[in-house]
């Protein structure tokens, strides 16, 4: 059975993340196997699963701020935000200059109010807003604050289809967790006048992990029919690249598997991962207070 550890897949297009997570438990030879937030079927790239002990921190991955790159229409609506929907109002581009591109995009920048997609996962009474847009009902989602750090056009293309002349643009966005990039596509045709919707997504970064050391799943297979293991980033390399550190005698090891407290140091707001001297991540701790508490604790032989 594979060890614990972190494995950054590309995901391809036409896969859920669930999908993903079945075939990868599959591939690692376990259950535990789960997923640091989903990239809907027609997107691609990262998605960071956990394997074993690593499903104890994708709580901590969920939070992280989220890089894409992808193209947005302007000129048609569509049902669903993006490319996968059905055309519902086809207004046009034509006519519409940069600098209104600009001014509209520098208001979509920074700290906002977005109205999640009505196609979103969010429930409503008990049921997914996806399951209630399809149905035909009106789905109001109240709107929540997000961050988008960086929403930069890398190129601007015009053409026509059928009467309607669209402009594509090729984009790229940082953006805070919660963010809906096909809200953003959304939101700057409404406020262009043109309607707007995502034809393709890519994510390229979930915090300081980046598309480049993700493996395309059909390589992963590949892998696993060769015999060979699975490109795991270890435990204590995925907490140390995704939080502070701090650095455990044997004396603080010892105390923190079992449950016993120690002195913060400093005071820290955000987890903290703490390393034994082994190399091996201990737990993931809590030092907002004098004393610390644990998030989560990992055992020892369990890490890769």
């Amino acid at each position: 059975m594979t060890e614990a550890g972190v494995l950054l897949v590309d995901k391809p297009s036409g896969w859920t993340s669930h999908d993903v997570v079945a075939r990868c438990r599959r591939l690692a030879g376990t259950r535990r196997v789960g997923h640091a937030g989903t990239l809907d079927p027609m997107a691609t790239g990262l998605l960071v699963l956990g394997v074993n002990q690593g499903t104890k921190l994708l709580t901590f991955f969920v939070g992280c701020d989220k890089t894409y790159s992808g193209t947005i229409r302007l000129g048609q609506s569509t049902l669903t935000d993006d490319a996968e929907g059905e055309v519902t109002a086809s207004a046009g581009a034509a006519g519409v200059s940069d600098s209104q591109i600009d001014a509209a995009i520098g208001d979509l920048s920074g700290a906002i109010q977005q109205v999640p997609s009505a196609v979103s996962a969010i429930k409503v009474k008990g049921e997914r807003s996806y399951v209630r847009a399809r149905k035909g009902e009106d789905v109001a989602l109240p709107a929540r604050p997000v961050t988008v750090r960086r929403f930069e056009v890398l190129d601007r293309r015009t053409h026509q289809i059928g009467d309607t002349v669209v402009i594509d643009l090729d984009v790229v966005v940082e953006v805070s967790s919660g963010t809906y990039v096909r809200a953003l596509a959304r939101d700057l045709g409404a406020a262009l006048h043109t309607g707007g919707h995502l034809t393709s997504l890519r994510r390229e970064g979930v915090g300081h992990l980046d598309l480049a050391r993700s493996a395309p799943l059909a390589e992963l297979e590949d892998a696993y029919e060769q015999g060979r293991p699975l490109p795991l980033v270890s435990l204590p390399e995925a907490a140390a690249e995704l939080l502070p550190t701090r650095m455990l005698t044997a004396e603080e090891t010892a105390h923190v598997r079992h449950g016993r407290r120690l002195p913060s140091r400093p005071e820290r707001l955000d987890p903290v991962a703490a390393i034994g001297p082994d190399g091996d991540l201990v737990a993931v701790i809590d030092e907002s207070r004098s004393m610390i508490r644990s998030h989560v604790v990992f055992p020892t032989g369990e890490q890769s």
